[in-house]
């Protein structure tokens, strides 16, 4: 019996699964990866980038020289994070008239409990880096600094209300803003919010702090603290690196990063001599993280040495 491949149903139901048990779904959801297409090597992306002029002054009596004001560059993207993974299966340990079924139960613990985390600890960390890092190829990327308050209930929404602020001032849309946090600072927002709701209803006042109204306009995703960190070891799977850093707070808009996944192989074989007897499951993708060029400014962090108490 000829191998099964199962790279293309296999994709479509972890895209389907995406949204829902990766903590940073909504990122691997982001509407950029549909709107790109991959080239003919399977892991570079380009992504068109048109600029114009400003507009000059006119008037009635003369016509300017013609020219072209604006101009067109391409935006590479090449994937590099090239990961893979397999499994023997003894035929006992199997219900041999069911294999996909079979593989699928394997796989499925394998994606809760070892993939996902792992594409979530490599989204955090690799969106950090570009983002904290300079480009040698885009003279106009400079390296971003993240806060690095102590956070507490008693300054939580301040913090918050500066990365907003900083995004509002660099025209990212406000519809749409994502904030991930430790469990320990979602915690604090409730209780600051909380805190600030009660001493206006004492005070009489019929407005709300302005930072209470802004935690508002965002979609708040509590995410563990263990995948928030700046820099993890992949050696193995993953696990976070010495020199990490904790990610208290994590702003974002989804249309300012792209997360292509392009598996390219996905395949049960039967048992053989060459396997002594077993069934042999393999797995291989290309899978990556990207800002999109000019828009750093739509990712804000926080972070510190150690978590933050709640």
């Amino acid at each position: 019996m000829a191998g099964i491949n199962y790279a293309e149903q296999y994709a479509r139901a972890l895209a389907q699964s995406y949204p829902y048990v990766l903590n940073f779904g909504a990122l691997y959801a982001t509407e950029n990866n549909g709107r790109y297409r991959m080239g003919e090597d399977g892991k570079t992306i380009y992504i068109p980038n048109i600029s114009t002029t400003g507009r000059v002054a006119a008037d009635r009596d003369t016509i300017a020289t013609a020219t072209r004001n604006y101009d067109n560059a391409w935006e590479p993207k090449t994937l590099s994070n090239q990961r893979k993974w397999s499994t023997l299966v003894h035929p006992k340990d199997i219900d041999q008239t069911n294999e996909v079924a079979s593989i699928q139960n394997i796989t499925r613990v394998f994606n809760e409990e070892q993939k996902f985390p792992e594409m979530d600890a490599y989204l955090i960390s690799t969106l950090y880096k570009l983002w904290s890092s300079t480009d040698p190829k885009d003279s106009s990327k400079q390296a971003m600094t993240a806060d690095a308050t102590a956070l507490a209930k008693e300054n939580v929404l301040t913090v918050f209300d500066k990365l907003m602020l900083n995004m509002d001032n660099a025209r990212v849309p406000a519809n749409g803003r994502i904030l991930y946090c430790t469990y320990e600072v979602q915690t604090m927002l409730k209780e600051a919010a909380g805190i600030i709701r009660n001493f206006d209803v004492q005070q009489g006042g019929g407005a709300i702090n302005r930072s209470v109204s802004r935690i508002e306009e965002v979609q708040i995703t509590g995410v563990p603290s263990t995948l928030m960190k700046t820099a993890y070891d992949f050696t193995a799977g993953w696990k976070p690196a010495d020199s990490a850093k904790q990610v208290n707070l994590f702003l974002v808009h989804p249309n300012a990063v792209i997360t292509p996944v392009s598996y390219q192989f996905a395949q049960l074989d039967p048992p053989t001599a060459v396997t002594e007897g077993k069934y042999i499951y393999y797995e291989e993708s290309f899978e990556d993280v990207f800002i999109l060029n000019r828009k750093q400014d739509a990712l804000q962090f926080n972070v510190s040495d150690t978590i933050p108490s709640a």
